[in-house]
């Protein structure tokens, strides 16, 4: 193949991406790709060597198989958010724990990973090294996939990102999520700073329901903290009956150390605690 073929074939693949964009199209498949392909002038049987090059250039960002989005490159066209890549990543998705703290201002901190709950039984996994641990990798972005049931699927809201609406598990699924996994949201300190920023905004009621769907060291955890913060012990009560065998510890990654709350049936592990 000579130079000018290659420089036609690249020419068209460009066709393709303005195409794309003047679609809307930020995040698009390979089908929808060769769906518009005839149109920017594009042979079938160029589509796939086409994106290969249009990534290698810059042009398109790889999501995961079959799937892209365009670059920042890409002129007249704002770039997909990182909440609204997480959305095509799996499916369901909310953005959710850290990720969603700093998305409702309850943290100060920015987290360079975003956190993304789903009920899918498989989600995007790095192929060669890099555990779990150290997320998805999109672009400069890392994506981390909370996998639950489906019935721990809830308290998520509808929100503008840009131009894109996305899930985000709201202010109070998001402290519950804290208190099941504060390692997803920095740390149990972050968690409890968190719930000091929300309180004057919590929804009680809300939050408690939310608890009660959840597991009791949860709720207890939860019940503990609202006593604490001065919430009507009336409408904690849901909580306080609620049966629980042997206590459990207020920071879930922390020592199985501490005073004991025989009224929560709380172990209090993080010595000098102090709510704000």
């Amino acid at each position: 193949m000579n130079a000018g073929q290659n420089i036609k074939k690249s020419q068209l693949g460009i066709e393709l991406v303005r195409l794309l964009a003047s679609e809307g199209d930020r995040i698009f498949s390979t089908e929808r790709a060769r769906e518009l392909a005839p149109r920017a002038g594009l042979k079938e049987d160029y589509l796939l060597e086409s994106l290969h090059h249009l990534r290698r250039s810059d042009w398109i960002v790889p999501l995961r198989r079959g799937l892209y989005a365009l670059s920042h490159t890409v002129p007249g066209m704002s770039p997909a958010h990182e909440f609204e890549i997480a959305m095509f990543l799996v499916h369901p998705a909310a953005v959710s724990h850290w990720s969603a703290l700093s998305y409702h201002g309850l943290t100060e901190q920015l987290p360079r990973t975003v956190f993304v709950l789903t009920t899918a039984g498989s989600v995007p996994r790095v192929r060669h090294g890099g555990g779990d641990e150290e997320g998805y990798p999109v672009g400069d972005t890392r994506y981390r996939f909370v996998q639950v049931k489906p019935e721990r699927y809830f308290g998520i809201e509808d929100v503008w990102v840009n131009e894109a609406r996305v899930k985000i598990t709201d202010p109070e699924r998001t402290l519950l999520d804290g208190l099941m996994a504060p390692q997803y949201c920095g740390d149990f300190s972050e968690v409890l700073h968190a719930f000091g920023v929300r309180a004057p905004k919590l929804d009680v009621e809300r939050i408690v329901n939310y608890a009660l769907k959840l597991d009791a060291a949860t709720a207890k955890r939860l019940g503990w903290i609202l006593e604490k913060q001065k919430v009507d012990l009336a409408k904690l009560g849901p909580l306080r009956k609620l049966p629980i065998k042997g206590y459990r510890v207020l920071d879930p990654s922390g020592p199985k150390q501490g005073h004991c709350d025989s009224g929560w049936m709380i172990q209090e592990n993080m010595p000098g605690l102090v709510l704000s």
